[in-house]
């Protein structure tokens, strides 16, 4: 057992923990103010900073080591650490190795806490290299907040027990197997090392699993910089300066944050079998509340530019962003989601650490925010209705409601807790069908975003009075009708009414409730958003392209609309069953009707598509394709098989015949071969099914991506390999070479018999060539037939395709004959569902072109400031001594 690493790794977090307590109290005392100090003060300040970037130094350096060492556990499989043997194993490809790394509790907290090392040493060193002044002032109280939850965070992996109080302070990532374990085997062998792991969740072995994580922690270490610098301002008693140097971090914040958020979507739609990427799980919500809460400040800001007043809502959104992160750690890490959610981490004993964690940011924020109330700048006049404050305001107000709306439901969990703890019995359920709930009260908040978020660029951009108005809107909604009555006309959206309405009124009801009129409303004023915004950035793009980073926002924000809306209110099921057969009474009704079942090598009708099943493959990293089953042997190894001929991809031979190579053994995919029968084209899709030990069977999707639509294919059902086959009573058949006999309904011949090389414990090895001829490809048997002395044996060969198993019992040598057992089962089968997601192409064109608008406002943002800060620092007077350098 290697104990050493684990007692590093160990020792390092607890110098993590320790320095960036030290870090945190000397920033505390740096942060004193530095106007009309003696320079003795001054000294005595500039020292304490030094030594707060020096305990910040021996943090970051120890975070780095951590993360270092956890990774060398994991991918040298060293399963004497529990988190290496419950994450990893021995045949998990290697990229998985990063994903094992923060799959755990721990190893999430500690990819938190290395980006906030991150983001913190940026802080320092560009207030290092800056030198100037008033921008150093932010340094020290910034980063004691950065400090002081890194002391938090590092706590969640201190994994130490207090003395005399039966207290654990943390999860360390480094305890041993044999100590996190009540295992019978570790009271006789204390030293018992596993030979493999668990594995990785198999819904986790997804490229976008390698990424979206850490893209989504970045997100939220972001989140800590606008938190950090408005607590800084309040402590400060600097209620509106900063505003200027936490802009462009939080515009970076949301850009980042969104797409992690939108990479986990996109990883639900590529492995999971629901068929949609959003499923308003109690997780997805909670990473979601605090992005929308972010938006909503972002833009609080943008109008605290031009109306101070407002520096109190952009403080109480920026400053609920970040709680509302801790927030969401605390119902995902803490167990209290339960059953609720299929994302939630169970409980490790954490859940009163993270409790203090959140109390004590929301107290103390809260503290600091009401002792400031009376500092902040007080509103002279009122918004006028033609003012884009006015309409950014509505803005805000609709995204914060929306927020709300989501954020009240995915607490009930919380509020039981509260209530039991409490001696009240409390029975509220979550959304019994969260889908529908959710996305009823979200359609319409998304009307009221797409229409603000038009209107306000009118009105941001233009001075418009009450008499120029109709001049100033006449042109986009004109354009906006146009285009509204083409895309209605052309998706051919009809309302659904009742045929027996009584009166006007009956009908004017019944159009209300119809749910194609929430789509057209949707429709309307997402068109709406893209013609004003676009004509909002065709005229700033002239004199300053920086300027249309919000336009551009919003108009990835009306695609992503139309994408949703079109991918889910108008997606289709393709593999509907027309053949009129009850596939399996345990089947539900939804199953039997919406899929389709294939038999191998069988073309079926499916829509407009030919369908083929064509067999199973597994994933080898020595062969660029998918291997067919049938090409390979087994070996005594479950994850090494031989090749039976050689493996070629793209005319190039890259496993010769009898080579052995690698596979994934635990993943299956299933070819089917797809023929559009109105335009001819072709292709092949390859869905996944993985058998856990743990999960069992995990279904995973094949998506064929276009323009237009996407067609969206997955299995439903197949048969269990472990479950024994039924097989037909043996026949015998007596063949020479080139007969032609049928079996299971195909046409078969024998081809010859040949001799092979016989094995060391064999005299003789014979075996014959039969080819069973299908409809559209020839499979081949090659059953064995062994000589030992007087002993002989015939080895079974079985044709998975066919169904057939051939078996040689005896060889006449007089007449050339061959003596065959032949059995027959079922021919495999696969039952599939199929459907069209029209034009959701638009959502993930969106996400980028939001995403880039608000990098674009982001640049804009960070220029101007540097151009402040270069225009002061020109006017300073030369540094004289190291305290004004500080």
């Amino acid at each position: 057992m290697n104990l050493l690493i684990g007692q590093i790794g160990h020792l390092f977090v607890i110098l993590s923990f320790v320095s960036s307590i030290v870090a945190a109290i000397a920033y505390y005392f740096a942060s004193q103010n530095n106007e009309s100090l003696s320079d003795k003060k001054e000294l005595e300040i500039y020292s304490w900073k030094k030594m707060a970037r020096l305990a910040f130094g021996v943090h970051a350096f120890s975070v780095i080591a951590v993360v270092v060492v956890l990774f060398s556990i994991i991918y040298n499989h060293q399963y004497e650490y529990h988190y290496a043997w419950s994450h990893s194993s021995n045949n998990l490809p290697y990229y998985y190795m990063i994903s094992c790394f923060w799959e755990g509790q721990e190893g999430s907290f500690l990819l938190w806490i290395f980006w906030h090392v991150c983001i913190g040493a940026v802080i320092i060193l560009r207030s290092i290299f800056i030198k100037h002044k008033k921008n150093n002032a932010w340094e020290a109280p910034v980063m004691m907040v950065f400090a002081t939850v890194q002391a938090f965070l590092a706590s969640m992996i201190l994994g130490v027990i207090v003395p005399f109080a039966n207290l654990k302070i943390g999860s360390s990532p480094f305890i041993l197997l044999r100590d996190a374990m009540d295992a019978p085997i570790f009271q006789s062998q204390p030293n018992y090392i596993p030979v493999d792991g668990t594995g990785l969740n198999p819904l986790l072995q997804n490229y976008w699993m390698v990424i979206h994580p850490p893209t989504l922690f970045l997100g939220f270490a972001l989140c800590l910089v606008p938190f950090a610098f408005v607590i800084a301002g309040l402590w400060k008693k600097e209620t509106t300066k900063w505003l200027k140097p936490t802009f462009a971090w939080s515009l970076l914040a949301a850009a980042i944050l969104g797409v992690g958020i939108v990479m986990g979507a996109y990883w639900a739609y590529e492995t999971l079998n629901f068929g949609g990427y959003w499923n308003w799980d109690p997780v997805e919500n909670a990473v979601f509340i605090p992005w929308l809460v972010l938006i909503a400040g972002i833009h609080a800001m943008t109008m605290q530019q031009k109306r101070p007043s407002m520096a109190k809502l952009s403080a109480v959104l920026m400053l609920s962003s970040f709680l509302l992160i801790l927030y969401s750690t605390f119902l995902t890490r803490s167990g209290i989601l339960g059953d609720t959610s299929v994302h939630s981490f169970t409980d490790l004993g954490l859940s009163g650490q993270l409790l203090i964690y959140l109390l004590f940011f929301v107290i103390g924020a809260s503290i600091l925010f009401f002792m400031n109330w009376n500092n902040f700048p007080k509103s002279k006049e009122e918004s006028s209705f033609y003012s884009g404050e006015f309409w950014v305001t509505l803005g805000v107000v609709v995204l914060g409601l929306s927020a709300l709306q989501v954020l009240v439901p995915t607490s009930i969990p919380v509020y039981n807790a509260i209530l039991d703890n409490l001696g009240i019995d409390s029975n509220v359920a979550p959304p019994a069908d969260p889908e529908m709930f959710y996305t009823k009260w979200q359609l319409w908040f998304s009307v009221g975003i797409a229409f603000l978020s038009a209107t306000a660029q009118i009105f941001w951009w233009k001075r418009i009075e009450k008499s120029n108005i109709k001049d100033n809107f006449v042109i986009p909604l004109v354009l906006t009708a146009i285009i509204t009555t083409i895309i209605i006309a052309v998706a051919q959206i009809k309302l659904t009414l009742p045929q027996d309405y009584t009166s006007f009124y009956d009908l004017f009801i019944a159009i209300i409730k119809a749910k194609e009129i929430a789509y057209i409303i949707l429709i309307l004023t997402s068109v709406y958003a893209l013609v004003s915004n676009g004509i909002s950035i065709a005229r700033t793009i002239k004199f300053n392209p920086k300027l249309a980073g919000g336009a551009l926002a919003h108009i990835g924000v009306a695609l992503m609309f139309f994408g949703i809306l079109s991918s889910s209110g108008y997606d289709e099921i393709v593999s509907m069953n027309m053949s009129g057969l009850l596939y399996n009474k345990e089947f539900s009704d939804e199953v039997n009707r919406e899929n389709v079942l294939l038999f191998r090598s069988q073309p079926t009708k499916m829509s407009k598509y030919a369908v083929t099943y064509k067999g199973q493959y597994w994933d080898s990293p020595n062969f660029s394709h998918y291997v067919n089953k049938e090409d390979v042997k087994g070996t005594a190894y479950a994850h090494k098989v031989v090749a039976q001929k050689d493996l070629i991809h793209n005319d190039k031979v890259e496993v010769k015949a009898g080579d052995t190579i690698r596979i994934f053994e635990e993943n299956t995919y299933y070819k089917i071969d797809y023929v559009d029968t109105l335009t001819k084209e072709t292709f092949t899709l390859f869905p996944r099914v993985q058998q856990n030990p743990q999960m069992g069977f995990v279904v995973s999707p094949d998506i064929s991506q276009s323009v237009t639509s996407d067609l969206y294919t997955h299995l439903s059902s197949l048969p269990d390999p472990a479950e024994e086959r039924t097989w037909s009573q043996p026949e015998t058949k007596v063949l020479a070479p080139m007969d032609t006999f049928i079996v299971n309904d195909f046409v078969a011949v024998l081809d010859g018999v040949h001799r092979g090389k016989p094995l060391a414990d064999e005299d003789y090895m014979i075996y014959a060539e039969i080819r069973i001829l299908d409809r559209e490809e020839t499979y081949t048997a090659k059953p064995i037939f062994q000589i030992k002395g007087n002993e002989v044996r015939g080895v079974p060969e079985i044709i998975e395709s066919a169904g057939v198993e051939f078996t040689m019992l005896n060889i006449d040598p007089k007449t050339e004959q061959f003596t065959f057992k032949i059995r027959t089962t079922q021919r495999d089968w696969i039952i599939m569902k199929a459907l069209e997601k029209p034009y959701i192409s638009l959502l993930w064109l969106g996400v980028s072109v939001m995403t880039l608008g608000i990098l674009v406002a982001m640049w804009r943002r960070y220029t101007e400031a540097r151009k402040v800060t270069i225009s002061k620092k020109s006017n300073q007077k030369k540094p004289k001594n190291e305290v004004e350098l500080a």
